[in-house]
């Protein structure tokens, strides 16, 4: 299916009709209509706020407290300087993305995930379901830990070779690669971008609540391998049950699965492993924040690079590279706050809270949660930056959540769960779209395979917030 889905005509000076093509507008432009019509609200919608107070260092809304209060509609030039502002009050969230994307680039650019890959691919030769499954869980962890999610394009071309080499099509090299990463994404226990940033929005300590996440991980992930296999062992016993045709073999000699996987490579895998798992200890021991975690990225990307044999030029010219890549992501943190910023100088954003409140307030606190999480995944369609909408989400559903009866750690995982699963299949995901091009696989056939897969994390996720509501799921 293509983005660009209307054409309009237009006359050219020569007198030629030439058939422009409608595009999908892009994220930017949407976040900047979302301001522009947030700006019209200030005139429109009545000004008002909440009491609160301090619960445990926490800013919490008092329910009932809501009234109107002075109006300030937002003037020309505020909107720009809500910009400005927007990057600046971000500016700890975005430079965590721009020293992640830096760190992994190090690591990518080492030739230790790649030569990892196709050495378990070497290793599981002729067992095609521990190859499987260990690659889908591989870049499931990628996902779910923050180290791949827009990076994992390129990696859909590995899939391909792997899928050619077991006779398989390209959907299965998509599955492997970009499906199995959100698989891990969706639920996201270590992700700074997504889980990171929204629990610093709702004053949650940073990566608290990771056990009942893992659990999750565990079952999304596996019942994602499992699922992926069952089609793959499908198409090995009959091809023709393939529903775009097997890759052809022949153009593979073997060639392409071949990558060295050095001892460097290892240290340099087994470090970053140690690093995460240090970070997680230093969270609860040491109530490490954002910013420690920023800083801790530059870390690793010098030890990677170091490690790697990579000289201190290079090492910064790499480290810079993966910063540049995520640049694009990283600013939509300071556009999506802007928005904020202007109906909280407006003071709006309250009133929109209490406007939620009213239905929701009806509902029981699972029902609710449900809510938040049907609300998020619709919002994903116009919104697909997890960051993005993490800074437009989580300032509403906090406080939403202290009014409705359930936790601020529920509130979060209604937004990942709500921003992760619709990523595998709305065609406002960028890096959807892109590693389907990659694969050769159209946006139709792999909705067909996707959607029982996307129901069943669905089914997963409903049973994970009712249990997080019924049990009063917080920080721990």
């Amino acid at each position: 299916m293509s983005l660009q889905t209307e054409q309009t005509q237009e006359e050219e000076p020569s007198g030629q009709t030439v058939k422009r093509k409608w595009e999908m507008p892009d994220t930017y432009v949407i976040l900047f209509l979302v301001l522009l019509m947030a700006v019209i609200a200030t005139y429109i919608v009545p000004a008002g706020s909440f009491d609160r107070e301090m619960v445990d260092e926490v800013e919490r809304v008092i329910p009932g407290t809501y009234s109107e209060v002075g109006e300030n509609p937002t003037g020309f030039m505020d909107i720009f300087l809500a910009l400005q502002a927007g990057m600046v009050e971000s500016a700890g969230l975005i430079f965590l993305v721009l020293f992640a994307g830096g760190a992994f680039e190090v690591i990518e650019r080492s030739g230790a995930i790649k030569g990892g890959i196709l050495r378990a691919v070497q290793k599981t030769k002729g067992k095609e379901f521990f190859l499987i499954a260990f690659v889908s869980l591989l870049f499931a962890i990628g996902g779910a830990v923050g180290a791949v999610a827009n990076s994992v394009i390129p990696f859909v071309a590995i899939g391909v070779i792997i899928a050619r080499a077991l006779k398989l099509d390209a959907i299965v090299a998509v599955a492997i690669t970009f499906g199995a990463t959100f698989a891990g994404f969706n639920v996201g226990f270590l992700n700074p971008y997504t889980v990171g940033i929204a629990q610093s929005i709702a004053e949650v300590p940073l990566f608290s609540g990771m056990l009942l996440r893992i659990i999750a991980f565990v079952a999304i992930v596996g019942v994602t391998i499992w699922y992926t296999w069952a089609y793959a062992k499908k198409v090995l016993e009959d091809p023709s049950k393939s529903l775009i045709g097997v890759l052809d073999s022949s153009s593979s000699d073997g060639e392409d699965l071949k990558a060295p996987f050095t001892v460097r490579h290892k240290i340099i895998l087994s470090s970053v492993g140690i690093a995460l798992v240090f970070f997680i200890f230093a969270t609860i021991q040491y109530a490490w924040t954002v910013d420690h975690m920023a800083a801790f990225f530059i870390i690793i990307g010098l030890v990677a690079g170091a490690v790697a044999g990579m000289n201190y030029n290079t090492i910064a010219i790499t480290f810079l590279d993966g910063c540049q890549k995520l640049v694009y992501g990283a600013l939509i943190i300071g556009v999506a706050r802007a928005i904020l910023i202007v109906m909280e100088n407006a003071a709006i954003l309250d009133t929109f809270v209490h406007t939620l409140s009213v239905p929701l307030t009806g509902l029981s606190p699972v029902f609710a949660a449900l809510g938040m999480f049907a609300a998020n995944a619709g919002m994903n369609f116009l919104i697909p930056s997890g960051s993005g909408q993490a800074m437009i989400a989580m300032p509403i559903l906090s406080p939403l959540a202290d009014m409705i009866g359930v936790t601020r750690q529920v509130a979060v995982q209604a937004y990942q769960f709500g921003d992760g699963f619709t990523n595998s299949i709305f065609p406002t995901s960028g890096p959807l779209m892109a590693s389907l091009a990659v694969a050769g696989v159209s946006w139709i056939k792999w909705t067909k395979w996707m959607l029982p897969l996307l129901l069943i994390w669905t089914v997963i996720a409903v049973i994970m917030l009712v249990f997080a509501v019924m049990t009063g799921w917080g920080p721990v």
